[in-house]
């Protein structure tokens, strides 16, 4: 299961860009056709987060859809199927435009308001 080593990848990498701010909050942006199992993510996520910043943090994994333009045909379609094929002419040779995306998309993170300025003594 290569999802538990990318979740552990972003975890980490979070954590190492972060320091000891408190996470709340990671929005992943996987797409369709990235080969990911997003399920697993989601799975992995409390487990490895536990213990480190991120630990209770809420994950949101947007996925868009796989976008690709055919070269024979000329058309460009949507599509979350692996395999993917021109619905016009069948061709498997296709150029995928988006929808391999794996990336961390934003992070929110428990803010502290800066101290009140200390008032002189009446």
């Amino acid at each position: 299961m290569h999802e538990l080593s990318i979740t552990q990848s972003i975890v980490s990498d979070i954590a190492e860009k972060l320091g000891d701010t408190r996470v709340t909050k990671v929005t992943l942006l996987i797409g369709r056709l990235s080969g990911v199992v997003v399920d697993s993510i989601r799975f992995c996520f409390d487990l490895v987060a536990e213990g480190t910043t991120l630990e209770g943090a809420e994950l949101v994994v947007h996925e868009p859809l796989g976008q690709v333009r055919c070269p024979s045909c000329q058309i460009q379609f949507e599509t979350s199927d692996p395999i993917v094929l021109c619905p016009d002419c069948g061709t498997s040779e296709v150029t995928v435009l988006a929808g391999r995306e794996l990336r961390i998309k934003s992070v929110e993170v428990i803010t502290c308001a800066a101290p009140a300025a200390a008032q002189p003594p009446k």
